[in-house]
């Protein structure tokens, strides 16, 4: 089943998803990052870029050729497919990912912000309802 990590309390979500984008590389992982807005994944992409002064994180976008996504470690997308090959779906949406039983974990990024803080608890409640395992992690940044 479908493991639900939830970290809350980020300063700077964007800036916490590229950290764990980058500890998913390290660990050979493909994540998907998933936003319908297509701004948000245009400041991923941005912040992918630029994110460490030392190293580059490999991302693409979900609409390049297929051959370029599968030996891409980061994509990011506004859609799921169902044949998607992806370990981890990072959602950056403020409501629960579709098709969420295709991958092994889902990441879940809460900023300090009220209003993300309340949608972050509507799809924990929402996963704790399905009968997800959730492992929650509190930031102090």
């Amino acid at each position: 089943m479908t493991q639900i990590y939830f970290y809350s309390g980020s300063a700077n979500k964007l800036q916490t998803v590229c950290r764990l984008c980058a500890k998913a590389v390290q660990q050979e992982m493909k994540v998907m990052i998933f936003a319908p807005d297509q701004a948000i994944l245009e400041q991923v992409d941005r912040l992918l870029w630029t994110f460490s002064a030392t190293s580059f994180i490999p991302h693409c976008s979900s609409d390049v050729e297929q051959q370029v996504m599968s030996m891409t470690p980061i994509v990011l997308g506004d859609r799921i497919q169902s044949d998607d090959c992806f370990d981890i779906l990072l959602n950056l949406h403020d409501q629960p990912p579709p098709s969420i039983d295709q991958f092994e974990r889902i990441i879940e990024v809460a900023s300090v912000a009220q209003e993300d803080k309340l949608a972050a608890r509507e799809r924990y409640r929402f996963y704790k309802n399905g009968g997800y395992a959730i492992q929650h992690y509190e930031l102090d940044e």
